[in-house]
C-alpha cells in the first residue's frame, strides 16, 4: 500500500463524481485552471509562492493502483467506463507557475494546468492542499526573516504542526523564506536542510544536578553544544555553566549557545548576557524560543535586547494569525473558449494569464499587470512553463538557488511591503484593458 499522501484517492470525491460525469458526457477537450488568492490575508502585504516542487512531483506520479481502482467498484456509484479511464491514467498536461520564492499578489495566477478537463479538474485538491500550505508558511516565515534581520532562525514547530506532512514541508516553506534551519530531522534527510537541537528540560529534570546534565550531555555530544537554562533559575543555571566551562573546554567540548525557553527573554538575555560576559564566555550566543512570532521577535529586538538567534514554532507552523489563504483554482477556458465564474465577491478573470512586473530606478517593486497571455507589455513576465505533456522541465530547483531568488526579492520590495501590518499604499496590480474586454466579451455570451 502506498503511503497516504502518495495515494490518488487524497483527493475530494467530487473531483471523482465530475471525472465520471465528463467521461459519460465525452467531454475531454482540454481545459486551463488557475490558483489564485484572491485577498491577501490581514497583515499581509506580500505573500511567497512555495510548493510547486510537491505539486510537480505529485502530478508525474499521479495514478490509480488495482487496489484503489478496487475499491471504487467496492464502493459503488461508478461505471465501467471509469473505472478503463483510471487504469491507464495518467497526467498528460502541461503546466506554468511562478518559481518559488516569487513575491506575489491577489488575483495573479502562481500555477496554470493546461490538460484534458478530467485530468486538470481531479489534480485540483492536491493543487490547493500543497501550494496553501507551504505558501502561507513561507509567508508566515519571511516576517520573522524581516523582523530579525541577521539573527539565526530555526524551525521549531513539528510537534505542533497539523500532520506529519505539514511539519515537514513546513520546515521546507520555512527555509526556503530564509531560516537557517529545522529541528525536524527529516527535512534534513529529504531536502538537505540544516537541522538543530538543543535539549530539554526532562534530561536536566532526570540527573540530580543541573551540573551534571550539562556535563553529560556536553561529553556525549561535544561539538557545538546550547544549554538549555530556564529549568530552575535561568541565571543560577548561567553561572553554573561559566562555573564548568573551563573543565568542558579541555575535554574538547565547544560551547555554542544558551537557550532561554520562558519568563522575560529580554531581561533574562541582559542578566545572563553579563554573566557570560563577565565569566569569559563572550562567544557564546544567546538562543531564544518559547512561543515565539514575528511580532515578539520585532519588540525583544526593538528593546535591545542580546539575543543572537530564535526557534520559532507553533505559531510559524500553523500560521496562527493568518492559518488559510482564500485561494482558488478555477476554470479559465475550455475547448478554447474562455471561462469566467461571475458569483459575486468571487469573480474570476478569464484565459490564460501572465504577471508583469516592473521596477523604478532603484530595483524596487513598482506595480504589477495583470493581462491575457500574447498581450505584450512593458516589465519582466512571472509565469513561465515548468511541465510538458507530464514532465518537468529541467531538474528539480535546488532550494538554494530558491533561497537566493527569495533574498532578491527581499530586496527588491518596498520598505512599505516589509512592514509587519497592512501598508496604507498595497502593492499597485493593474489589470491590462485585453484582459478587461476579454471579460466583457466572455460576459456578453456567458448564459
Amino acid at each position: 500500500m502506498r503511503p497516504l499522501t502518495e495515494s490518488a484517492l487524497l483527493t475530494d470525491l467530487y473531483q471523482l463524481s465530475m471525472v465520471q460525469a465528463y467521461l459519460d458526457s465525452g467531454m475531454t477537450d482540454t481545459a486551463v485552471f488557475e490558483l489564485f488568492v484572491r485577498k491577501l490575508p490581514k497583515g499581509r502585504n506580500f505573500l511567497l509562492a512555495a510548493g510547486l516542487e510537491q505539486v510537480l512531483a505529485h502530478l508525474e506520479a499521479l495514478s490509480f493502483t488495482p487496489a484503489e481502482i478496487a475499491w471504487f467498484e467496492r464502493a459503488g456509484g461508478f461505471n465501467s467506463r471509469f473505472l478503463d479511464y483510471l487504469a491507464g491514467f495518467r497526467f498528460t498536461g502541461d503546466v506554468h507557475a511562478m518559481p518559488e520564492g516569487t513575491a506575489f499578489f491577489s488575483n495573479e495566477p502562481i500555477i496554470r494546468v493546461t490538460a484534458p478537463i478530467m485530468q486538470a479538474q481531479l489534480a485540483e485538491t492536491r493543487v490547493i492542499n500543497l501550494m496553501n500550505l507551504e505558501t502561507i508558511v513561507a509567508s508566515k516565515a519571511a516576517r520573522s526573516v524581516l523582523a530579525a534581520p541577521g539573527k539565526f532562525l530555526v524551525d521549531f514547530g513539528l510537534r505542533r504542526a497539523h500532520g506529519a506532512e505539514a511539519g515537514l514541508l513546513a520546515a521546507r516553506a520555512a527555509y526556503i523564506a530564509g531560516f537557517d534551519g529545522s529541528s525536524t530531522v527529516l527535512a534534513g534527510e529529504r531536502f538537505g536542510i540544516p537541522v538543530y537541537g538543543t535539549m530539554a528540560h526532562s534530561f536536566i529534570q532526570a540527573h540530580q544536578t543541573e551540573r551534571e546534565a550539562f556535563t553529560n550531555f556536553a561529553l556525549s555530544r561535544p561539538r557545538d553544544v546550547t544549554f538549555l537554562l530556564d529549568t530552575y533559575d535561568t541565571e543560577a543555571a548561567a553561572r553554573k555553566l561559566v562555573a564548568i566551562a573551563p573543565g568542558l573546554k579541555a575535554r574538547g567540548v565547544t560551547l555554542r549557545s544558551v537557550r532561554l525557553d520562558s519568563g522575560d527573554l529580554g531581561a533574562l538575555a541582559f542578566a545572563v548576557r553579563a554573566i557570560l560576559d563577565a565569566g569569559g564566555l563572550k562567544e557564546v550566543g544567546i538562543f531564544a524560543s518559547g512561543g515565539l512570532d514575528e511580532q515578539e521577535l520585532a519588540r525583544l529586538l526593538g528593546t535591545g535586547a542580546p539575543i543572537d538567534g530564535f526557534g520559532v514554532g507553533t505559531a510559524l507552523v500553523v500560521s496562527a494569525d493568518a492559518p488559510a489563504l482564500d485561494c482558488a483554482y478555477k476554470l479559465q477556458e475550455y475547448a478554447g473558449q474562455p471561462r469566467r465564474k461571475r458569483s459575486a465577491g468571487k469573480a474570476t478573470w478569464p484565459g490564460r494569464k501572465q504577471v508583469f512586473r516592473s521596477y523604478d530606478a532603484d530595483g524596487r517593486m513598482l506595480r504589477d499587470v495583470l493581462t491575457v497571455e500574447g498581450d505584450a507589455q512593458s516589465g519582466e513576465p512571472l509565469v513561465t512553463q515548468v511541465m510538458a505533456a507530464g514532465k518537468r522541465i529541467g531538474a528539480p530547483e535546488p532550494l538554494a538557488a530558491v533561497r537566493a531568488r527569495v533574498r532578491q526579492e527581499f530586496g527588491r520590495l518596498p520598505a512599505h511591503l516589509k512592514q509587519l501590518e497592512d501598508s496604507a499604499t498595497p502593492m499597485q496590480v493593474e489589470v491590462a484593458p485585453a484582459l478587461r474586454a476579454l471579460a466583457a466579451a466572455v460576459d456578453r455570451v456567458a448564459r
